[in-house]
Order: structure tokens, then sequence, then C-alpha cells
């Protein structure tokens, strides 16, 4: 049976990087009792990815007739720990890959490894007696670019080398075995080299661990925890798979202890064999997969608090700091990943499980007295989600800037245009998008809201009949009634808004367009409307506050307040005025007045979550 290279390239490889050229260089080294391997690394320049040139040498046994049988063949393996595919990695990156091999001491075989590869096109030669050692010369680099950098950094890839190797390392350092693996580098004629070598192994403490994973197999638990420099702070946890490491992610980086080197590989005869072909991946299912997270993250966490009592105290911390911020989730917390895993997967985790006891009481057709306690608490919890969104809208509020559009500011109060408009019917789909509170809690009551919507359709709403299409746009126009078994007639809230940092001319604007909207509701008023109010929320200054003083009067707010009643002309013949109320805000009182509103809230449910926790 033939198999065509090129597809088997992309089939198993497709996903692979430049450093898994060297892994399987080195894997392939040290299954031929190597114990010296040599990396040389050359190219003119990083931008041109032609020149990049590899050679990787090693004083293995060298491709003697079994081993270049098994290499001709892919699958051709007698055990599991060997996928028999690796090599294939060399192909997604070089046309070229020249083989020259010493074996058998007088022996040497050569060959191009390439998608037209043959078994039968070697070069065999004998030679005077020398030392047996195998060759790979990598030209004609097929990519347009080299992805990282890092892969062909001496540094980098001493890290990853160490990493991807540390168990198989180990256990050859463990059985007094020496090896080195020299890292020569020339890239823009600037020249590394690095070695590889046992000392650059840890000692290892090793721990049996409790699972209820397999029944059979054993695991172990070796691990190492230094000291360093706060820049070269790491920890990696890994399985052993087939004298490999492959990565598990049982803390995120943004737990990682600073100042210590850490690591924890995890043994046992379970793992044998189960690796994906390019060793990326362990094959078991996602169900064994969180098993084993749990057990390895439990006793790194236990290996590490024992060894930094700190980072106890820092993970208690940020457990207080969770239920201070998000109260409502308090007791959903996952307590003991709190420090490991990372923040928004413990915030995800813990909504998952609120989520779910909401559900499971929504889709119960009857209520134990446990389960009504439970409503209750799932009730209270979900008042505190609100509660907690609306302080998260004042606070970006608060922290808006002249930068901030009128239109940034605008959604903060309500979505516009398509998604502006709010009916009573829908009040609790709206409930995260409509943020008419911010002008005081009564607003809430509304019968609709039209945020950045015609004005034609806010005089369509109260007069129920069609109108005259009118382009003019108001900013958010509420309308609610007083008597809920009456809709008419209807009271009504006018807002307009300006940005920060505008000049005084165009703050002032806002009296005009206030007196514009008044002019055209006006008609309506003692017939189908009982009430106005009408607010310009601008952001005041000295000048602001001075033009203002004249004609208005300074109303109770923990900022700027001013209110002034006036008339408005609303026809010439017969000539007839209206007299309407204008209250002009400052955006910061209105920012201030809805904390201090919501922190009442915020503060008495807070206290009972802490409290409780």
């Amino acid at each position: 049976m033939q198999v065509k290279l090129s597809q088997a390239v992309k089939m198993f490889f497709g996903n692979s990087s430049l450093e898994m050229v060297f892994f399987e260089a080195i894997a392939n080294a040290l299954d031929a009792e190597a114990n010296e391997i040599t990396i040389s690394i050359t190219a003119k320049a990083l931008n041109q990815p032609e020149t990049l040139q590899i050679e990787i040498s090693d004083n293995g046994l060298g491709f003697t007739n079994e081993r270049y049988n098994k290499f001709s063949k892919l699958f051709d393996v007698e055990e599991s720990s060997h996928k028999g595919l690796g090599r294939l990695v060399y192909l997604c990156y070089f046309d070229d890959v020249k083989v020259i091999s010493n074996y058998d001491k007088v022996k040497v075989r050569e060959f191009d490894f390439n998608e037209g590869f043959k078994e039968d096109n070697f070069k065999s030669s004998i030679v005077p007696e020398t030392k047996s050692g195998t060759v790979f010369k990598m030209t004609s680099y097929v990519l347009q670019r080299i992805a990282k950098n890092e892969y062909v950094s001496a540094d980098y890839l001493k890290s990853r080398i160490l990493q991807e190797f540390y168990s198989r390392l180990f256990h050859l350092k463990d059985n007094g075995q020496r090896v080195v693996i020299n890292i020569n580098t020339n890239i823009e004629n600037h020249k590394k080299e690095l070695i590889l070598l046992n000392s650059d192994i840890p000692k290892f403490k090793t721990v049996e661990l409790e699972s209820s994973v397999n029944l059979i197999d054993t695991f172990y638990l070796h691990y190492s925890i230094k000291e360093v420099d706060p820049s070269e702070s790491s920890l990696i946890a890994a399985v052993s798979v087939d004298n490999r490491t492959v990565k598990v992610d049982i803390v995120a980086e943004e737990n990682i202890p600073t100042g210590y080197e850490m690591v924890f590989l995890l043994f046992s005869d379970y793992f044998n064999g189960k690796v994906d072909a390019a060793r990326q991946n362990l094959t078991i299912s996602k169900a064994e997969l969180k098993d084993i997270q749990t057990i390895f993250r439990k006793k790194v966490a236990s290996i590490i608090e024992e060894n930094i009592p700190k980072i106890k105290k820092r993970n208690q911390e940020t457990k207080n700091n969770l239920v201070n911020k998000y109260p409502h989730l308090s007791g959903y917390f996952d307590a003991e990943n709190v420090g490991y895993i990372g923040r928004n997967e413990i915030l995800k985790k813990a909504q998952d499980e609120f989520f779910k006891a909401q559900k499971e009481l929504l889709e119960a057709n009857s209520l134990t007295n446990e389960q009504f306690d439970k409503a209750l608490e799932v009730s209270s919890r979900a008042l505190t989600e609100y509660i907690l969104f609306r302080q998260l809208t004042i606070d970006k509020l608060k922290k808006s800037t002249n930068d901030n559009s009128e239109a940034e500011l605008h959604k903060l109060f309500a979505t516009t245009r398509k998604e502006g408009k709010f009916e009573k019917s829908n009040f609790v789909n709206d409930l995260y998008r409509n943020n008419s509170w911010l002008l005081d809690d009564k607003y809430m009551t509304y019968e609709t809201v039209l945020s950045d919507r015609e004005f034609g359709e806010l005089i369509t709403f109260i007069t129920e009949d069609e109108v005259e299409r009118n382009d003019d746009r108001i900013d958010i126009a509420l309308v609610f009634s007083n008597n809920p078994n009456n809709k008419k007639p209807f009271d009504i809230v006018i807002v307009e808004l300006k940005k920060r940092g505008i000049s005084l001319e165009e703050n002032m604007k806002v009296v005009t367009q206030l007196e514009k909207r008044a002019r055209k509701l006006m008609h309506y008023y003692d017939n189908q409307i009982q009430r106005i109010w009408y607010y310009g929320i601008i952001e005041f200054n000295e000048d602001v506050e001075l033009a203002l003083s004249g004609e208005y009067t300074e109303l109770y707010s923990t900022g700027k307040m001013y209110y002034k009643e006036t008339s408005v002309a609303i026809s010439l013949s017969p000539k007839k005025t209206l007299p309407i109320g204008v209250f002009i805000w400052d955006l910061d009182a209105v920012v201030n007045d809805a904390h201090t509103r919501n922190a009442a809230f915020l503060n008495l449910i807070k206290s009972k979550f802490i409290e409780n926790n």
C-alpha cells in the first residue's frame, strides 16, 4: 500500500509548529541511544525564511537496516509509545531533508527524505571504522515566514526542549546516564551557543496521588520548586506520556507565583500511548481529562501552599475580593480552585452554577419547603446581580471623559436606534438595555421608552394615530402612566444629552432643543398628556453655572441641578402659550445621585451575603 506523504503531512501535522522539528529529531536520537546531540541553525535574516537551514546531528546507533526499514514505513511500530509518524513534521517546513548516517562501525547510508521518498532510493558505502551517528540537513524552507522568531532562538529552544523532555531526561539522569544537547545559532551573523546538561534537570521530590480515575494504575507526582529572579518565574504542569511531556492546564498564567521556578510532572502507566500523532494532546475523554486535572490541581495547590505560605493568604484575599464584588455568587465560587484557574473561568463556573439553580426552580411543577427557601435565596441573588450591573453602569459613566462621544454616553443610558425601543410588556428582557433608573427609579414604571428614535414615533404612541413623518430624533423619551388600569392620560419625560468638554454655546443648545420638543408635545397637553418633565443633561463648569444662575433656581442634588419654569408658544393664531418646567442637570450630579441611590441597596445586600459566606 502506497501512502502519499504530502497528504499524510497535512492530515497529521496541519497544526504543527517549527519547534516540533527539533523535538522529533531529539526523540529519535534518544531512541537510538545517543547521549550527545547538536542542533545548528543558520539564516541570513529572519525576514528571509528561504535562507533558513537546520542541521541536527547525534552519536546514536545510526540507521541500521532495522531502523531504516522502520523509518521507511509509516505506522510501523512495535510499541504504543511510538506513533510511527513523527518524521513527517520535517516535510511541513523543508522540501529537502538530507540524511547521512554511520552505523555498524564501517557503514554509511545516505538518502533524501522528501515527498517523493522511496525506500530503495539510498546510497550505501563502506568506510574505515568510525563512530556511529546521524546527521539531518534541512534546507529549502517552504513557508512564507517564520511564525515566531523564538523558534530559532537558542534560549527559547533550550527552555522548550527541557520542558518537552523533562520526564525522559529525568529518568536518564536518575539512571546515571549523561546527556548533552548543544544548541548553536547563527542568525544575521549573530552567533550563540548553549548547552543543555543533566545538571539542568532539577532534583525532584515524589509523592503518590490518590485517584479514582483508574483503580489499577498508580499516579506519581514528581515536583521541583526553587526560588529564581521574578523575571524568570515559571510553572510547568504536565503528564508524562511515552517519555514525552504533554502540558495540562491546571494553573492559569495570571496565578503563577512570582519568584519561583516550578515543575510538576505526573507519571502513570495509565497514560501510555494516550496522545495524538502530533504529541500535542491527550487522547482521553473530556470526563477523564477533567478528573485528571482535578486531582492534579488539588495536589499541586497543596504543595504550593505548603512551600509558599503567602500563596494561601493571596488566594483567600482573591476569594474575599470576588465575594465582595460579586456577592450574589458567594457560595457558588469553586473555593478550592480560586487562585489557580483563571479569574474569568472562576466567574463563569459560578455563574453557570447560579443559572443551573435558577433553571431547576423555574422548571419545577411545585416547590417543596426546601425549594421554596432556595427560590427566595436565588431571587435575592438575581436582584443582587442586577444591582451590581447598575453599579458597573454608574462606574462607566463616572469614568467618561471628553474623548467619549455623545453616542457612547447615550448608550449607557439606553441602547439606541433599532434596539432603542422598550415596552412595558418586555420589561424583564430589556432590564439590562434600558437604564432609565439613572435619572430616577420611578422612571422604570414606563409604558414605553424611545431612545434615539424619530420624534413622530412618540406622537404616534401618544395619540394612537398616524402622524406625518418626522425625521427629527429625540435622545430619550419616556412615557408612563399614573394609573395602571387606565393608560391615559400619560406622563412624559424628555431627555436631551450633551457630551463632555463642549463649549458653553453648544451646551446651552440643550434648552432650545427641549423647548422645540415642548412646542410639539404641548398640543396634546390636558388631553393625552397630563405632565411633562424636560431634562437637559450637560457637563457643568463655571461658565455654565453663570449662564444658569440668573434665570434658573438651584435644586437639591448631590451635585448641581437647576430648574426654570418658562412659557412656550404653541400657536400664533390664535396666540397660545403654555408653561413648561426645564431641568438642567450636571452629568456628574446624575452619576452621583444614581450612585447614592444604588449604594444603599448594594451595601445592604453585600452585608447579607458576606455575613452568610
